[in-house]
């Protein structure tokens, strides 16, 4: 008998449910968490590198609704 034959066979279950890349749709994989594919995720950091993505920033904290608190 092999060392192999001994061991119980496990199941494992993965840490988080398998959600859709966000960039094409297909299902993530766990190497390139939330994306499918190295591509998808390259392409989704060139976007944000390139300012196709922003956060959206208040110019004025008056206009964000910020009041001095004296």
């Amino acid at each position: 008998m092999s060392d192999d034959e001994n061991k119980p066979t496990a199941k494992v279950e993965p840490l988080r449910k398998t959600l859709p890349c966000p960039e094409c749709g297909k299902p993530s994989h766990r190497e390139h968490y939330p994306f499918c594919s190295n591509r998808c995720r390259e392409v989704d950091l060139s976007r944000w590198l390139t300012g196709s993505y922003a956060i959206p920033v208040a110019e004025d904290e008056k206009k964000a609704g910020y009041e001095d608190e004296e």
